[in-house]
């Protein structure tokens, strides 16, 4: 949420830089100001009569006490009238101040002047590129075939237990993924970050920190019985840890990082597009999560995006990185950098991470603020990374390995499936 004074003196900025996220904010703008406006006059309204009312009790003490009985009685009928039009005023504020938040909450996070402007994923900016291409044979397999074929993953069963996009992994193909699991997690410990185990259900107070509610309700699992939201990803739980704290400045930055499995509805998906691993209702992802200075945030990105591209490197996996244009960011992202690997069988390329600044816009919906010595709080700037999501990260690895005799593995990845090939 972008805080209500940067809005009210940067009017004209706000709905220039939303306009690169094809946002058309001028009404909205617009409405915030006067909604504003009307929340301030009422609140000077009732702060003046709470003072002429505060004046006046002491007066009608002071003149019982003087024994003036009848003058007294007419003050206290006086501030009796105060105080009615006082309970007004205040059901008129707060009536105003929860119509104030409907309209802040509908209005996305400025992108960043770093983000480049476009419409479609076809205008993201290509930024690196590395590692070559694998050269497949003729009668290569997607990875739906050979998960079959290697009997390690069974979309058919998966089908039968809950429905299309969970997926039963078995064998070598559940060991694989377990691997991964712990292959990130360590390398994210190595790299400083505390392991985190969190919920995977969480309620409506953490979607609305991090952006989630109310923008993307429809995409997220509902148990309505309990009113709580399966996890789209670990971001959501990990941030909202530090919600409505105070840090100190000395204990940022804050560095996160955890494994969840991760749902989302993906209304809408079907078709070649979403075969196979390609897209999941649920998966696997290990999350790495930010709180920083303010000033740092932008070099803490790269460094993030930077640790996201090694974990590639050791996977053997060509791979490339998209700054995204303003028309494919979310909603709460200032600036993010999406990877791909390529799937040699597919012949296409896959995404497989995406890593974000939000700046202040979760910290601001979430409150997290830190303090400097003997300085006013102020709110942290919040970044998170899929480092990494599992299924796509498989596919590519399936793809680009197999052979005659079956499917290698990465040397990284050895130690810890325990063995070298699948077949």
């Amino acid at each position: 949420m972008l805080p209500l004074h940067y809005i009210r003196d940067n009017k004209e900025e706000v709905i220039i830089r939303l306009a690169v996220k094809n946002f058309d904010a001028q009404s909205l703008v617009e409405k915030i100001i006067i909604t504003d406006s009307d929340r301030r006059k009422i609140q000077t309204e009732l702060d003046t009569l709470n003072a002429e009312a505060n004046t006046l009790a002491k007066q009608v003490g002071d003149l019982f006490k003087s024994g003036k009985q009848s003058e007294a009685n007419d003050l206290k009928n006086k501030s009796v009238a105060l105080k009615e039009t006082s309970k007004k005023l205040e059901a008129a504020l707060a009536s105003t101040e929860e119509e104030l938040n409907k309209i802040l909450v509908l209005l996305p996070n400025i992108p960043s002047k770093k983000v480049p402007k476009g419409k479609t994923p076809a205008d993201n900016e290509v930024v690196h590129t590395d590692g070559e291409v694998p050269k497949l044979a003729a009668d290569a397999k997607p990875h739906w075939e050979l998960t079959t074929q290697y009997d390690i993953i069974d979309f058919e069963l998966g089908v039968k237990l809950t429905g299309a996009g969970f997926p039963v992994y078995k064998g070598k193909g559940a060991k694989l993924q377990r691997a991964l699991i712990n292959f990130f997690l360590d390398n994210a410990t190595a790299a400083g970050f505390l392991e985190i185990e969190s919920p995977i259900l969480v309620n409506e107070a953490s979607g609305f920190g991090t952006g989630q509610l109310p923008d993307k309700e429809g995409q997220m699992y509902h148990v309505t019985g309990d009113n709580l939201y399966l996890i789209p990803t670990a971001e959501v739980p990990i941030t909202n840890i530090y919600r409505d704290i105070i840090l100190k400045a000395e204990d940022l930055p804050i560095k996160n990082c955890g494994y969840t499995p991760c749902f989302r509805r993906e209304a809408g998906s079907y078709g070649k597009e979403v075969r196979g691993l390609n897209r999941l209702h649920q998966f696997d992802k290990v999350e790495i999560v930010q709180i920083v200075h303010p000033d740092k945030s932008y070099e803490t990105l790269e460094e993030m995006r930077n640790y996201v591209a090694a974990l590639l490197k050791q996977l053997e996996l060509p791979y490339r990185i998209l700054k995204l244009c303003g028309g494919d960011m979310s909603f709460a992202s200032a600036l993010t950098y999406d990877f791909e690997t390529y799937s040699a069988a597919q012949q296409k390329w896959l995404e497989v991470s995406s890593v974000s600044n939000f700046e202040s816009f979760q910290s601001n919906r979430s409150k997290i603020r830190f303090r400097e010595t003997n300085g006013k709080p102020q709110l942290a700037h919040t970044l998170n990374g899929s480092a990494l999501a599992l299924p796509r990260i498989v596919a590519t690895l399936l793809e680009n390995n197999q052979t005659e005799k079956g499917i290698k593995i990465p040397k990284a990845l050895i130690p810890y499936t325990g063995f070298d090939m699948i077949s």
